[in-house]
């Protein structure tokens, strides 16, 4: 097997920004110019399955492993059988099962068509040096599900339909660790990562053409280490926000994630968003750390962070609650809480913020916290409700006004405040309604034990997944 070389980023590196960090972004990008292509997989063996709800390869409860295969899957499925269970995917694992797949072609054109799925606590995929392609709606690449477990090294994986994230999860969620390999998504509503699972990425090029470039719902992770991710978010897959963002942290009601404190972690690498904010907070309570990572807003009218009520969750008390945390990082734009929302700022390890927050006035609760060797150069008026710093030059006014608590700040004063309680609601941390744990189960062609998908919250979801009346609350990919 060889590498082809294939120049993709060119536009990236044009625009990256100089700097210390730059050196960093530059390898990991040129590293990602080096990936798999379908032409440098060696098939041996061709699998194929046609059906609709059946896959072409399915390990229970058993050990297997595959390498030089050429998989391809057609036919269709609907609803939660196969977005919850494993119906119609390509490769199929459960009940503890452990599949190894290396060396391989994978490709599925169907509609919930995902291409390799880990369902069930114990259940374990290891896949290596292969190349993913799906073309179908809600056709995933990696599908983890009902606590399974998904390892993936060295993978380039291609999807264009519709809800089709690269690096999946849905109820029940699991743990998922990728490292290195490309992944690109082109679908509306397709962020290249959906996360109800506890998802790790290290040394990876990730790009989303039509959609956020990470979704995290619930009381779920994504930690980024090192990596590239290019966002480019400028259709509308849901009506419930006017906004376009390269991060999404939410919570749906849907039930398919449990409620409760998300995080979000990254670490080196970059962060370059095409269209409107770079994190967008709704419904839910995160927990945001930024250290050493470039990021980049190519929208001139974009924030860095809007914390803000949108369509999901009850009026009123469906903001965003925010810890955010920067160390040794540069914070380039401004920040908008409104008045159900919260934000708690740390400026950690001679961090630097360039930008305002809540430019027309005080709205939400916003505490921020400046340690020593951090700074805050303000870009307009900015409004907060706390503020921690000790005398000195740590706050640039620039020119403009700082108000703490309605009053205005002195420059070089120093001031204490406290922080904000985010908490909220609680969960099993699973991504599973609070009384329904993974157990594992599904059998063939994902079935659950009494055939019949978990409840929605709103009595809907009846056999095969399909709601009585009405529809589940709505999700930004359209997977209800």
């Amino acid at each position: 097997m060889k590498l082809r070389t294939k120049t993709i980023l060119a536009m990236i590196l044009s625009g990256m920004m100089a700097g210390s960090l730059c050196a960093c972004a530059e390898q990991n990008a040129e590293e990602a110019t080096a990936y798999l292509t379908k032409e440098d997989i060696t098939v041996n063996e061709t699998i194929t399955d046609d059906s609709d709800g059946g896959h072409a390869i399915e390990v229970s409860g058993e050990e297997a492993s595959y390498s030089n295969i050429g998989v391809t899957k057609t036919g269709d499925a609907d609803g939660d059988d196969a977005d919850f269970y494993g119906e119609n995917s390509a490769v199929f694992v459960t009940e503890k099962g452990t599949l190894t797949i290396s060396d391989s072609l994978i490709e599925t054109n169907g509609r919930h068509a995902n291409a390799v799925f880990s369902y069930g606590e114990g259940t374990v995929v290891n896949i290596s040096n292969s190349v993913i392609e799906t073309q179908g709606d809600c056709s995933g690449g990696l599908m983890t599900t009902g606590g399974g477990t998904m390892n993936a090294e060295n993978l380039t994986i291609n999807t264009a339909g519709r809800s089709s994230a690269a690096i999946r999860s849905d109820r029940g969620g699991g743990t998922v660790t990728v490292t290195k390999g490309y992944y690109k998504t082109t679908g509306m509503g397709s962020p290249v990562i959906y996360s109800t699972a506890d998802i790790t990425v290290n040394d990876a090029y990730m790009e989303s053409t039509a959609s956020q470039g990470v979704v995290v719902e619930g009381k779920n992770s994504v930690t980024l280490n090192n990596d590239t991710l290019v966002a480019d978010n400028n259709t509308k897959n849901s009506d419930k926000s006017d906004s376009y963002q390269a991060v999404m942290i939410y919570q749906s009601m849907s039930g398919d994630a449990a409620e409760g404190t998300s995080s979000f972690t990254a670490s080196g690498g970059s962060i370059t968003n095409k269209n409107g904010d770079i994190f967008f907070v709704n419904n839910t309570a995160t927990e945001i750390s930024l250290s050493g990572v470039e990021i980049t807003n190519e929208d001139a009218e974009g924030l860095f962070l809007r914390a803000q009520a949108a369509g999901w969750g009850n009026e009123g008390s469906n903001g965003g609650k925010v810890n955010m945390t920067a160390s040794g990082q540069t914070i380039n734009g401004s920040m908008l809480v409104d008045d159900v929302s919260t934000l708690n700022l740390y400026l950690k390890d001679s961090s630097s913020f360039n930008g305002a927050i809540n430019t027309d006035g005080q709205n939400g609760d916003v505490y921020v916290e400046i340690e020593d060797g951090s700074t805050w150069k303000l870009t307009a008026d900015s409004y907060v409700s706390g503020l921690t710093v000790s005398k000195g030059s740590a706050i640039d006014l620039n020119g403009h006004k700082l108000y703490v608590d309605g009053k205005e700040y002195t420059a070089g004063s120093a001031s204490t405040g406290e922080a904000f309680d985010i908490s909220t609601g609680s969960g099993t941390g699973s991504g599973m309604p609070e009384g329904t744990p993974p157990d594992g189960n599904g059998g063939p062609g994902g079935t659950p034990p009494d055939g019949e998908p978990p409840e929605k919250p709103d009595g809907s979801g009846g056999p095969g997944g399909t709601p009585p009346s009405g529809n589940p609350p709505e999700k930004p990919d359209g997977n209800n």
